[in-house]
């Protein structure tokens, strides 16, 4: 914090950028920057890709020392577009980064996107060399399951990542949205180093049991989904509002009549808090998040370069007693209405 008491400025930053604070993720040697930058909604599930601003907004996160950059399979819908705009944006760079990436969908049949799982073994590998490819990359940093495949034991999951690594092609091995159960016997097979969930001031579920488990086995955490996709901006809209092909018109609950009027009322309270301290609500969110634990490295998702800014800004916001117990007292268990429907809702196992 600075004297005045407000987070450093962005033309500050942009000069030190060893301000952003590092973070160790888990016991495996991963440290990143406490602040990540997830790359999904550039080319999907946020309205039409930007390209210029999406490649922008890679640069401008070096610039500002963000180390951790995430990305996946599915977020290119089969294409390897978002990857392969990753790749081209970091290259000159590579070196200074880590790269996340994921497996474990079914992408060959467009009307299930998203719905059809695959972590068989040799789908894992098919899908780590078609990353390398898209990447531009001969290794990938951070290799996640994108989730639980129930018809394949989460053991030959984890020892196929684990051959990955032991052949250099992969560094570390990372799970989403996967339970206690399903991560203490992959951890048992090759160790976990990171798991990835959505977690934020509007969802809390990992908090009972999740977050335990890791903290027990050592293992770091990256919440996505840090801004409730945008809802803790304050920069929203009813979810008719949205384009067709935004989540947030048919996906998110969060947005349904009813529960959209309560979520905005809490934004509302904690836009108050944040100003009375000289932030922004979004950097509130966040730095609420990085309060939870030196083991949490949210990756909130953005392609404008200002944005970003102020999410970085974020890791300088020092939140007092007083503050989280405020904080708590405006949503002391997350928003109204679940972030996915019942259809599509990760199941914890």
């Amino acid at each position: 914090m600075t004297s005045a008491g407000r987070v450093p400025s962005v033309e500050r930053m942009a000069e030190h950028t060893t301000l952003l604070p590092r973070r160790t993720l888990g016991t495996q040697g991963l440290t990143a920057g406490a602040i990540g930058l997830g790359t999904m909604g550039m080319t999907m599930a946020y309205g039409a890709p930007d390209e210029r601003s999406s490649i922008a907004t890679l640069h401008r996160a070096h610039e500002l020392g963000v180390t951790l950059f995430d990305t996946a399979e599915l977020y290119g819908l089969g294409t390897g577009s978002n990857e392969q705009l990753l790749g081209r944006a970091v290259r000159g760079f590579r070196d200074e980064i880590l790269i996340a990436t994921k497996f474990g969908f079914d992408l060959s049949d467009p009307a299930r996107i998203g719905r059809a799982l695959d972590s068989r073994p040799e789908h894992i590998r098919e899908v780590a060399e078609n990353s390398l490819r898209h990447l531009g990359t001969d290794r990938i940093d951070v290799l996640y399951q994108h989730r639980v495949d129930p018809d394949v034991p989460i053991e030959d999951v984890a020892g196929t990542v684990g051959e990955l690594i032991a052949e250099g092609k992969v560094r570390y091995f990372g799970l989403s949205e996967a339970g206690p159960g399903t991560i203490r016997r992959a951890h048992a097979v090759h160790p976990v180093s990171v798991l990835q969930t959505e977690y934020s001031l509007f969802e809390r579920a990992v908090e009972a049991e999740v977050l335990p488990v890791v903290r027990e086995l050592g293992i770091g955490f990256v919440p996505y989904s840090p801004l409730g996709r945008g809802f803790l901006t304050g920069a929203v809209r009813p979810a008719a509002e949205y384009d067709a092909d935004d989540m947030r018109h048919t996906m998110d609950e969060r947005w349904r009549p009813g529960n959209y009027e309560k979520n905005v009322a809490a934004v509302r309270e904690l836009t108050e808090l944040a100003q009375s301290k000289g932030w922004t609500v979004t950097q509130l969110a966040l730095a609420w998040l990085l309060a939870q634990g030196d083991d949490v490295v949210p990756i909130p998702g953005t392609r404008s370069p200002r944005r970003l800014e102020e999410n970085v800004a974020a890791a300088h916001v020092d939140l007092g007693a007083e503050d989280l117990a405020r904080v708590q007292e405006i949503l002391p268990y997350g928003a109204a209405g679940s972030r996915y429907p019942a259809a599509v809702m990760p199941t914890w196992r």
